[in-house]
């Protein structure tokens, strides 16, 4: 089985979500399959077939979660001496040598990632160009809007 990494934040933001799903969404569901049930015949009852495809689709999430976190291997960025270059967890900001524009993402598990939050894919091309490079550097990346040089200005472990 694969081991994915993931950071302190994203593996605590899946534990909340499987602690609602398993602690308050599944005995709300069962209790709504079993109103459902009292109100008779179960082929024409539209809320207990929905209410029975909620706990389908609950129940799969709660096992994708489960397995997820059991193959995470979660890395605590803080805890590892900063060395200037960029790993799994760190967040680094980039200044494009063309516009002098800069942006800031933190290298994140595929679950984390988030684009509008600054979270970047562990996997995506950005992530892939600069990771085990150092502050100074200056990578080159293909984008969608074509080649983009940046230079890695900080890298930080926060």
């Amino acid at each position: 089985m694969n081991k994915y990494p993931m950071t302190v934040q994203g593996a605590r933001a899946l534990e909340e979500e499987l602690t609602h799903l398993t602690k308050v969404v599944r005995p709300k569901l069962s209790q709504d399959i079993g109103e459902a049930r009292e109100l008779g015949d179960l082929k024409e009852n539209a809320e207990y077939h929905a209410a029975r495809e909620q706990q389908g689709m609950v129940e799969a999430r709660i096992r994708d979660i489960e397995g997820r976190l059991q193959n995470a291997v979660v890395i605590d960025v803080t805890t590892i001496a900063h060395t200037g270059k960029v790993i799994f967890g760190t967040t680094v900001e980039l200044a494009n040598v063309e516009t002098d524009e800069s942006v800031s993402y933190q290298i994140v598990g595929e679950d984390e990632a988030d684009i509008k939050r600054g979270k970047l894919s562990v996997g995506a091309p950005i992530a892939r160009a600069i990771i085990g490079k150092e502050e100074g550097d200056v990578v080159v990346i293909k984008t969608p809007a074509g080649v983009v040089e940046y230079e890695i200005v900080e890298v930080k472990h926060v």
